[in-house]
């Protein structure tokens, strides 16, 4: 019996069939096949598996069927061969070792940014507290965005044309976007009045600094386009890096923009607060930069450059975005602060949450009456108050039920409009944020 047809009979195969042809005829000249003991099958699936290693704080070993998922079935697809163990504690190290190569180049991004003018003797102090902004803010998160390049670029580019000087790119540009997301935190931090952020004190409540941190913001900021400059200044995707990061950039602060006009500190108007200004929000806000921009930008380093291709991508993208931003807004207020790393502020800043969106499509007048009493306060009773009545009205499950509908089409969304690029690249984010904590 042909392999194929055996692979089908017992239930492995996980994705249509087109998806399961060898990478050759569904990627044309974009990429190779990945094999795994010659076979493209298991070498899609071992592709995704790989994602999820490289996107765990702590990687681990995995077999079919427990690893992977975490003990969570991936909608739409089943896995039923417990028995069959991919090659993981074979590959595992390779994993654990990009994150811990992203993590290492650090230390070249902060070399090369300011070691030739630190002792400059007219902007050397200036210099020395850029380094202070950069090992202050640039770290300590989970690198999620800067490492989908790493991987994304991994995925697409075939294995021969990964020589150090393309992967050093490919690693600088994911700090790229571990910089652009330490300027919107830094500024976002600042304009949400928040304390901590990754687990200690927000850069603009440190001693001596307060509203100073804007002007390092617009530090971090303008270390993007230094280091795009250095390192990518003689590739044929320059141009198109420096335009998808001014867009990215551009969008994420018109989303920022509808989040601050919607929710003004101290007027509290809950008419505002609709599922179609709230998705709009969380498009421009989160989706584009978070998820859009690591891939799209790995894309471009690796000649893929089409309109078809990108919109593709996006589609699957922005829906995870959206996904993805939900589960913050649960998280700021139902999450372990110990976890999440952060104490949420969303009721008090009179924040458009999913939250309190879903709370006012469910209130009746008496309900509505005690958000408006309540809602967009700094007054830790008035706070409890409106996370007892969301405990009341049911949220945390509805909550949960819109997690797994929305996985649910995540997963539809990657079968239709992942092909020609791997279905890996979205499986692996997708995954990574199912049931997340922080």
């Amino acid at each position: 019996m042909p392999l194929s047809r055996f692979l089908r009979s017992v239930g492995v195969f996980l994705m249509p069939a087109p998806f399961w042809a060898p990478r050759e005829r569904w990627l044309g000249s974009l990429r190779r096949p990945s094999l795994v003991h010659g076979c493209p099958v298991l070498g899609a699936w071992h592709s995704a598996r790989c994602w999820f290693q490289v996107w765990t704080e702590e990687p681990r070993e995995c077999g079919w069927g427990e690893g992977l998922w975490g003990g969570e079935r991936l909608a739409g697809f089943s896995l039923a061969l417990p028995s069959l163990r991919m090659n993981g504690d074979q590959k595992s190290d390779v994993y654990t070792q990009e994150r811990q190569n992203f993590i290492q180049h650090f230390s070249q991004i902060v070399k090369v940014l300011t070691e030739e003018d630190i002792g400059h003797p007219e902007i050397g102090d200036g210099i020395a507290r850029l380094k202070e902004v950069l090992e202050y803010n640039a770290i300590g998160g989970k690198y999620n965005r800067g490492l989908t390049v790493l991987v994304a670029f991994r995925e697409l580019v075939e294995p021969r044309k990964q020589d150090a000087d393309s992967l050093r790119r490919a690693l600088t540009v994911g700090w790229c976007v571990e910089l652009l997301q330490a300027f919107f935190l830094v500024s976002d931090d600042i304009m949400d009045s928040s304390l901590t952020r990754r687990g200690q004190v927000c850069w603009y409540q440190k001693p001596g600094i307060g509203l100073d941190a804007v002007n390092d913001a617009l530090l971090l900021e303008a270390c993007i386009y230094r280091l795009l400059k250095v390192y990518c200044r003689d590739q044929p995707y320059y141009l198109n890096l420096i335009e998808l990061f001014l867009q990215s950039s551009y969008q994420t602060e018109i989303g920022q923009t509808l989040d601050l006009i919607t929710a003004p500190q101290g007027h509290v108007d809950l008419d505002k607060y609709t599922e179609k200004r709230y998705k709009s929000i969380v498009k421009y806000k989160t989706a584009f930069y978070s998820f859009y921009l690591p891939v799209a930008a790995a894309m471009y380093m690796a000649g893929i450059d089409g309109e078809k291709e990108h919109d593709s991508a996006k589609k699957i993208l922005l829906e995870m975005g959206e996904f993805f931003q939900i589960q913050d807004d649960f998280l700021d207020l139902f999450g372990d602060p110990s976890v999440t790393g952060k104490i949420g502020t969303d009721i008090q800043d009179n924040k458009c949450s999913w939250l309190v969106v879903q709370c006012l499509q469910r209130a009746t007048p008496e309900q509505r009456q005690i958000l408006q009493e309540n809602y967009g306060q700094k007054d830790a009773e008035k706070v409890a108050r409106v996370k007892a009545l969301y405990e009341d009205m049911a949220l945390p499950a509805v909550f949960s039920r819109y997690e797994e509908d929305s996985y649910n089409r995540l997963m539809s969304l990657i079968k239709q409009h992942a092909a020609p690029l791997p279905p890996a690249i979205f499986l692996g984010l997708a995954e990574k944020i199912y049931k997340r904590k922080k």
